[in-house]
């Protein structure tokens, strides 16, 4: 690959991401704490957008940008779009016009993820050398996104994080300009016909007819329901604690998640697929255990052991997940079983653990409006722990399995 071809790839993936991580990780914060002052509940609500934008994402993908047009053409078009979005909602003082604007951002957002994986993808020559180096820059990019709000300390204001959709409208501006002139990729299946079980993944149902892999199935939908907690309350959570920059020291968990994604072929060849995925759940149990009794004070290695702990409870669960996925399913049916497997965690699952969370976080919120923490951590540790357990008596090891 051409040294300007790997340049512009590298830069859409760090844009594509900082966009997206500029405002996420503070916007409970922001709802909460800020001029908004939403309701436990209706931040659950609004981080529920981004599943739902994950549901109708390849409907645009595959009924539209697969078979009428570029990918780098709808890329620019989209984030021109949402730019715009991005704008106006930093000005909403209302969570109902906050609410609307966010869903349609999501809706616009989503199908972007899709999008740069084919663009690139189109143009690596071999995947499995080249895609993990240029994919890397997305986690780069949400990582300066979370160090450029630490060093500007928002945090301290939240009403001040309005800025944060400003920033990511700029840049989604420049990404969506930028598109433009990303190397043409043409629409896969022009002139094809494409069903709806197709773009929703339904042809790799049959999958699920092995006992093993519905396990796994159920138990991806029932462990996103924990991790939503994590994406949608632990800044909230960091910042009641007195935590100074969190979203800045949140990021170390993505530097984590990188470091275990170049050891995953070790830990494959050493544990196999039931013990990885097993990890992966136990680590989501100790994080939230930490989160429940650490302090800013001389608990604070337990905060940041939690944070750190997010590289093995993703890569452990999900990227295990994912390859797991590409085993069962076989050639004819991978594509669609990774878009099933997508869409009922980052869509069923975590809308439910989002909309769960917020309930919760009202419920245990107290009379100057701090929250009781222990108590709400506590309640995903409980439930991550009667996951494994069910995913340890029901998922059986086999050749298969063990082959993967």
């Amino acid at each position: 690959m051409k040294s300007m071809i790997r340049l512009k790839l590298s830069s859409m993936m760090f844009l594509n991401f900082f966009v997206w991580g500029i405002w996420f990780v503070t916007m409970g914060t922001f709802l909460i704490k800020g001029n908004i002052g939403a309701t436990g509940g209706q931040t659950g609500a609004a981080y529920g957008t981004q599943c739902l934008g994950a549901i109708i994402a390849p409907f645009i993908i595959g009924l539209i940008a697969d078979r009428f047009f570029a990918a780098q053409k709808i890329l620019g078009v989209l984030h021109l779009a949402g730019a715009a979005i991005l704008y106006f909602i930093s000005s909403q003082t209302s969570f109902a016009s906050f609410y609307s604007l966010l869903l349609i951002y999501m809706i616009i957002y989503m199908p972007t993820l899709a999008l740069v994986n084919a663009i690139t993808l189109k143009q690596v020559t071999d995947a499995e050398k080249e895609f993990s180096g240029i994919r890397m820059w997305g986690t780069i990019g949400w990582i300066v996104a979370g160090l450029i709000i630490g060093a500007m300390a928002w945090e301290k204001d939240p009403a001040s994080l309005t800025i944060t959709f400003k920033v990511a409208a700029l840049v989604s501006v420049v990404l969506g300009i930028g598109s433009f002139f990303l190397p043409d990729t043409a629409p896969p299946k022009a002139g094809q016909q494409v069903s709806v079980s197709e773009v929703l993944g339904l042809d790799a149902i049959k999958v699920l007819k092995d006992k093993n892999y519905l396990v796994f199935f159920i138990a991806s939908i029932l462990i996103c329901i924990p991790l939503a907690f994590y994406y949608g309350q632990a800044n909230l959570f960091l910042n009641e604690t007195g935590m100074v920059g969190a979203a800045g020291k949140m990021t170390l968990g993505q530097v984590a998640e990188t470091v275990f994604l170049f050891l995953m072929p070790f830990f494959f060849a050493r544990f196999g697929v039931k013990q990885m995925l097993l990890i992966g759940m136990i680590a989501w149990i100790l994080r939230y255990l930490l989160f429940a009794y650490g302090d800013i004070g001389g608990g604070s290695w337990m905060l940041y052991s939690g944070i750190i702990l997010h590289g093995i409870c993703y890569d452990f669960f999900f990227v295990t997940g994912q390859i797991y996925t590409d085993k069962k399913a076989g050639a004819h049916v991978r594509s669609s079983a990774q878009g099933l497997i997508t869409l009922a965690t980052y869509g069923v699952g975590m809308y439910i653990g989002f909309y769960m969370a917020g309930l919760i976080v009202d419920k245990y919120q107290l009379a100057d409006g701090t929250h009781n923490w222990h108590t709400i951590w506590l309640i995903p540790c409980a439930f991550a722990a009667g996951i494994a357990l069910l995913f340890v008596l029901l998922f059986k090891n086999d050749k298969k399995t063990a082959e993967a």
